[in-house]
């Protein structure tokens, strides 16, 4: 028999023996839907793992496989602060629903900021423009329009300020 005929026939023989008795130690642990997947890592490792020489005590390795995971399930958790997490339940949900109404609101709103920045003095709306829509830092935009990045950032401040005050009076 080849090495890997006789390891997926141990393997067969230490899932049928040894299934029900790490279902019941990870249930006592973790919640049903996790249990299943903590044995299948279990068998993962131990078909992942060639060995040369037999297992002495399979019980013993196979519960230590089994403890080693829970161990790592836990240190990932903690590492994630999975407990601070909440599930995501119906009440997560937008509660404005994308609905044709709520599409002609966007193109509206939309339209009064597109108007708003085309009339804007012409070196603001450049600088805005390049700094929103480019990505460009001040820097760059300083260099692009011959000013310096203070300059810029004036610019964008009465930019900013002009469009606040059109899109509150608009509103």
């Amino acid at each position: 028999m080849s090495d890997a005929s006789r390891m997926q026939a141990d393997l067969t023989l230490w899932v049928s023996r040894h299934g029900p008795a790490l279902r019941s130690y990870f249930l006592r642990r973790v919640g049903e839907p996790e249990a299943d997947d903590l044995i299948q890592e279990v068998f993962l490792r131990l078909h992942a793992m060639r060995r040369d020489t037999p297992i002495e005590n399979v019980d013993r390795f196979i519960f230590k496989v089994a403890r080693n995971i829970l161990i790592s399930r836990h240190r990932y958790l903690e590492a994630r602060h999975m407990s601070a997490h909440s599930p995501l339940t119906g009440a997560n949900d937008p509660v404005d629903a994308i609905s044709p109404e709520r599409i002609l609101i966007g193109v509206d709103e939309y339209e009064r900021a597109v108007r708003a920045i085309l009339e804007l003095p012409p070196r603001a709306r450049t600088a805005f423009q390049l700094h929103r829509f480019e990505k460009m830092t001040y820097q760059e935009i300083g260099e692009r329009m011959g000013i310096s990045r203070e300059s810029v950032k004036e610019l964008i401040h009465r930019a900013l300020v002009r469009l606040a005050e059109r899109l509150d009076r608009d509103a």
